[in-house]
């Protein structure tokens, strides 16, 4: 395949209007596949939770930001409260694909969607709809810990955020923008696997369950992270691995490689954070 030059640029790098069309085209292309995709996709609910648990974690909803831009984390919430309605008691079963827009569709103002901070080339900006990474990043980061099959994330290209208070890996999480940056993963075993969402004005909660019991655990972990500066650019680096834990014996029945993640940093990293460690044996 020819590959174009590296010094021509996209179009959107020369106009506003150019990444606006460019965005709606791939919200186009991303329709035209979902439509037709022999895939099955997850859309039938149940808000009656299975009988076992695999995992369940929450987040917290406020962060701390400057006193201009904190209605935009009052907004977040509202907008997770439409995420919650939207996909608590999703079942997914055999052989089906959650996605997360597919069940979400599109935040728009007309469906209660209001102003929160969205990320854009690691600078925040108020979107409609900003904010609902948050529930994706826990979703992702609980499918981790089940026997789901991962088909679709993204992760953050810049970590804005400091590690106060962070209490999971770098890069554990995921974005979505509609409709073409989703969050999709499947159903490769024979039982339904629900996820159930709830939230209050401080957390965001989650669960994913299950109708039998399961056979393994799972514990996701960070390898090879580091900081490291180019010119007067700081970049950030971890990989994601996993132990299959056999739930009768306790022993490790494989480990497995995840994911990398590289992202640039929007803060100048302390020297002890060069070497930072995080628990993420949450639950």
């Amino acid at each position: 395949m020819l590959k174009k030059p590296k010094f021509i640029k996209p179009l959107s790098a020369y106009h506003p209007s150019f990444l606006s069309i460019a965005i709606k085209i791939k919200q186009f292309d991303r329709k035209m596949d979902m439509l037709f995709s022999k895939e099955k996709y997850s859309n039938f609910k149940n808000q009656t939770p299975l009988k076992y648990r695999i995992k369940k974690h929450k987040s917290k909803l406020i962060r701390k930001l400057d006193d201009d831009q904190m209605y935009m984390q009052y907004n977040k919430i509202k907008n997770l409260q439409i995420v919650v309605e939207e996909l608590n008691g999703t079942i997914i079963k055999p052989n089906e694909i959650f996605s997360y827009f597919n069940l979400l569709g599109k935040p728009t103002p007309k469906r209660g969607f209001k102003e929160g901070m969205e990320l854009r080339h690691g600078v925040p900006r108020g979107a409609i709809g900003g904010g609902i990474c948050q529930s994706s990043n826990l979703i992702y980061w609980m499918a981790l810990h089940t026997p789901l099959e991962i088909i679709e994330r993204h992760h953050h290209s810049f970590d804005p955020f400091s590690d106060d208070k962070r209490v999971l890996p770098f890069a554990s999480g995921a974005t979505v923008m509609y409709n073409y940056i989703d969050l999709q993963f499947k159903n490769p075993t024979p039982y339904d696997i629900q996820l159930l969402l709830s939230i209050d004005d401080e957390f965001l909660y989650g669960e994913i369950r299950v109708d039998t019991e399961l056979k393994h655990s799972y514990k996701v972990y960070e390898k090879n992270h580091y900081f490291e500066k180019i010119d007067n650019d700081y970049f950030r680096s971890n990989e994601l691995h996993r132990k299959v834990i056999d739930k009768k014996s306790g022993n490790t029945i494989t480990n497995e490689f995840i994911v990398r993640n590289y992202s640039g940093v929007k803060y100048i990293p302390t020297k002890d954070k060069f070497n930072a460690k995080f628990s993420c044996d949450l639950d």
